[in-house]
Order: structure tokens, then sequence, then C-alpha cells
């Protein structure tokens, strides 16, 4: 991909989260979140790049940690990832060749090949390190969104200008 995506889109668990599932003996579930993505997600909003989360995991805590970090789009529970993504790619007027996409693990296999950058955390198996642009260096949980978009933004020439214009006052 060749200059800023107009999209970054993410899974949650393997990414945002270490995998891990977590449920209290009353059988409530929770998981844990990196506060460093949330920076990931400012980064997009600053440079007007729309970011969606796109989960298999019907979550409730997925959800809310969207609406906290001001996600617009934020599908859980979603069998078919790909068709999601096709449908938010025609709502935007975007192709997916405009699209970079985080994914970990067998439901992210049909996007990764088709869109315009994929990556991976370091923890998603083999076979899916082999079909992305780039295997980040982060494993699930440690921070990986935040890699990815910076990554993204330095391979740009933005990241400096950006941290200089809203940080570095």
């Amino acid at each position: 991909m060749t200059g800023l995506p107009k999209l970054v889109v993410t899974d949650i668990d393997g990414v945002w989260t270490d995998g891990g599932m977590y449920y209290t003996e009353s059988g409530d579930e929770f998981k844990r979140f990196n506060t460093y993505d949330g920076a990931g997600v400012v980064f997009c909003r600053l440079l007007g790049i729309p970011v969606a989360i796109i989960t298999g995991e019907p979550s409730m805590a997925v959800r809310r940690r969207a609406d906290k970090l001001k996600i617009g789009f934020c599908y859980t529970g979603v069998a078919d990832k790909l068709v999601v993504l096709e449908g938010l790619c025609g709502e935007l007027g975007i192709s997916l060749s405009e699209v970079a996409y985080l994914g970990d693990d067998l439901n992210d296999m049909g996007i990764l090949p088709r869109v315009g950058y994929s990556a991976c955390p370091a923890s998603a198996p083999d076979y899916v390190k082999e079909m992305v642009t780039v295997v980040l260096t982060k494993k699930g949980g440690e921070g990986v969104f935040r890699e990815l978009v910076e990554g993204i933004l330095e391979g740009n020439g933005v990241l400096k200008g950006l941290l200089d214009q809203h940080y570095r006052k």
C-alpha cells in the first residue's frame, strides 16, 4: 500500500487481548485490553482515518472498549468478516486495497490476502504470518494495534509531524 490507508480494521481476541478467555465463577466474561492501543486509535482520528473492529466474539466488553475510544464501526459476533468488511468498504466508498487490517487467526485468513496492507502480531500462528504484509514485533495484548498504526504513519513520514503538532508543544 502506498500512502495512508482509508480505513484501519482490527480483530480483537489475540490482537488487542492476549487471547485468553476469562470467566468469573458466576460465568461473567471479562477481557484485558492494553491501553497503548488507544493511542493508535487517537492517531487515526487525528488524521481522519476511520477505525473498525470486526470480531467473531459477541462481547459487550469489546463494545464498551469501542465506545470509550469512540470507534464508530464495531461489529461483534461476526461469522464472515469479509462480508462485513466489504459492506463497510461499500458504505465508505473505498476498496479493499485501501484498507489496513490487523488479524491473528483462522477467521482473519479470508481478509488478510485481500486488503492493501495486512499485519499480524508476533504471537500469530506461522500460517497466518506467511500471508501478511508485515509480522509485528509485539504479541497480542501488548499494544500491537498501536505498533501497526505507528509503523504505517512512520512509513509514510507523518508520525513525527503528528507528534510535533499535537503532543510536543
